[in-house]
């Protein structure tokens, strides 16, 4: 066969598989501004993070990653945002443990996880560091427990929302501990760490990014951390799991994720380029700073692991009989 007709044949063949599989015809990246949003208020854990991925991501595709805070209901409008856009490829989501795995169990919802979303990669992983201010008097989670059960029902604790995972780590540590702390909702870390500064808030289960600071100035007091074991950049805090609570964990954790109807082939492109970015050393030596365990998956790991939380989560709001309000 002459090199012209191969030439043509080739050619040819391309065009019938585009043509067969419109996403294979598809630009990466797209030629839309690519936004990568996210579900609660800028100045959090979910934002830095974000921000950090964002840059290194835009810079590998040679494309500007923009990031949409989209804060409110415990991130829920964020994801039913992601969950109605374009399945272009332009829009991601830095989606999280609260409106993927345990929203649905709490609340209804307009948007399904598991079909209105489609799996990219998980993202980044921590415990949640339970802080105090030092209004409250007490320095141990010993004496935080007395306090609360001294006064039933009066001391509260803040969360990024109903339904996030500071909101259960909570109620898990409510049923764990025996005690009745009242759940104050906030739009995002920020905000509901700002009210705890202002000893307006007693307490909250916020993530070691944005509490550790405080921490460090003396205007916060750590009790404990959410996960099995003491993570290497909190050594000198224990856990609840150690302190009197065996098996107590409860992580929060931030998982990419586009629009369901997102062509597959975009969805693995995708996933090869945000894998690549939590692999890179500087990035990973950031968000270990950061506090934040990078934690890049296949589609399909990810996609079971959210199965997995999703049922682990709708127990525990079964048992406690949670409500989203």
């Amino acid at each position: 066969m002459k090199k012209r007709t191969l030439i043509q044949a080739a050619a040819a063949a391309i065009a019938f598989v585009a043509f067969c599989n419109p996403a294979l015809a598809q630009d990466f990246p797209p030629k839309k501004p690519v936004t990568l949003v996210v579900g609660f208020a800028a100045g959090g854990a979910a934002d830095a993070a974000a921000r950090l991925i964002a840059k290194k991501l835009g810079e590998n595709i040679g494309q500007t990653v923009v990031v949409d805070n989209k804060g409110g209901a415990g991130g829920n409008i964020a994801h039913q945002f992601v969950a109605n856009a374009a399945p272009d490829g332009s829009v991601l989501l830095f989606g999280s443990v609260g409106p993927l795995t345990i929203a649905p169990h709490l609340m209804k919802l307009s948007y399904d996880p598991f079909k209105d979303l489609g799996p990219i990669s998980g993202g980044v992983n921590f415990p949640n560091v339970l802080v105090v201010h030092k209004g409250t008097g007490v320095k141990t989670l010993a004496e935080f427990i007395q306090l609360s059960k001294k006064k039933p029902g009066s001391v509260d604790f803040a969360s990024t929302g109903a339904g996030s995972a500071s909101h259960l780590a909570g109620e898990l540590f409510n049923q764990r501990a025996g005690i009745d702390m009242v759940h104050v909702p906030y739009k995002g870390g920020a905000p509901a760490l700002q009210d705890l500064l202002g000893e307006r808030i007693a307490s909250y289960f916020a993530a070691p990014p944005t509490a550790m600071p405080h921490v460090e100035s003396g205007k916060l007091i750590p009790l404990a951390t959410t996960g099995l074991t003491r993570p290497a950049y909190l050594p000198n805090i224990p856990t609840v799991a150690e302190s009197g609570f065996p098996g107590f964990e409860a992580l929060n954790w931030y998982a990419f994720v586009a629009p369901g109807k997102t062509p597959v082939p975009m969805l693995d492109r995708w996933n090869k380029e945000i894998v690549k970015v939590l692999n890179d050393t500087d990035v990973k030596e950031a968000l270990l700073k950061h506090g934040l365990t990078p934690q890049p998956t296949t589609r399909a790991a990810f996609a079971a692991f959210m199965k997995k939380e999703s049922t682990q989560w709708a127990a525990i709001i079964k048992e406690r009989k949670l409500t989203a309000d």
